[in-house]
């Protein structure tokens, strides 16, 4: 099976309208509503069952190296390596059934695939938040550094020069890690053991904890510049004072010397 670059943009385009659309028919349930530009890509091939029938270990011993040009998308024979890396993870649940997770293809020999199909679209779309997540991250650390390698000047002197700057990088970051606590909580329990186990085995195929340890690296680095934008702000708050003090005093000393006074 292949997809062009066309069909595939036409996917994307139409699946981009249909989201705008739901978004916008939800209007004020959503808070801060925005539709990312990145996006997911997952093929499941699904197969309901085998002619003549046969064990699907059998047919996936057999059939390994066909099974891996599937989920890797090439014609050529694959290496021993290859293959093993791309069936590494399978999971199943009867002796008929069979599940082959990749990171962005997956195989599903079971004549009934919706559960298991349900299961990769959470892991799917955990997958896409945590990237969007981290873009996002990217870009509130570089505002970040921008804010605290600014010069400071007599306007940063002033009251509240700094807090438009605290208020900003303590939204992001609020926003992220809640953000995160939402996608990393998602699915804490399945009803079932099984619909577990495949989603545990999609985690770590799409390295879901090498996400969030990542992005929980980046909020630590962000609250580290948020102390030292405080920091800043009070040092520039008690130099304020400070001038504000040296410039009574001075105008005292003036004024002492002024007829009349």
């Amino acid at each position: 099976m292949s997809i062009g670059v066309r069909a595939r943009g036409d996917l994307a385009a139409d699946a981009r309208s249909r989201v705008t659309a739901l978004v916008a028919s939800l209007g004020t349930l959503i808070v801060k509503p925005r539709v990312a530009e990145i996006f997911e890509d997952y093929v499941l091939f699904e197969v309901a069952g085998l002619e003549p029938r046969r064990n699907a270990a059998a047919f996936l011993e057999e059939e390994s190296g066909t099974l891996a040009r599937i989920l890797r998308a090439e014609r050529g024979t694959l290496s021993e390596d290859e293959i093993q890396d791309a069936l590494q993870a399978t999971i199943s649940y009867g002796v008929g059934d069979l599940s082959i997770i990749d990171y962005d293809t997956g195989f599903v020999l079971d004549p009934d695939p919706d559960e298991i199909r349900a299961v990769l679209e959470v892991a799917n779309v955990q997958l896409l938040e945590m990237r969007f997540l981290d873009q996002e991250l990217d870009q509130a650390l570089q505002r970040s550094y921008a804010l605290l390698s600014r010069q400071g000047g007599l306007r940063t002197l002033a009251p509240g020069a700094y807090t438009r700057d605290l208020d900003e990088v303590a939204e992001l970051q609020l926003d992220s890690a809640l953000l995160l606590e939402r996608v990393t909580n998602a699915l804490k329990f399945f009803g079932e053991e099984f619909p577990t186990r495949i989603y545990r085995l999609a985690s770590q195929r799409f390295h879901l904890d090498e996400w969030a340890q990542s992005i929980s690296r980046k909020l630590a680095t962000i609250e580290s510049l948020y102390q030292k934008l405080a920091a800043r702000a009070a040092g520039r708050r008690m130099e304020a004072l400070e001038w504000i003090v040296i410039i009574l005093i001075a105008l005292e000393i003036v004024f002492s010397f002024l007829p009349g006074h």
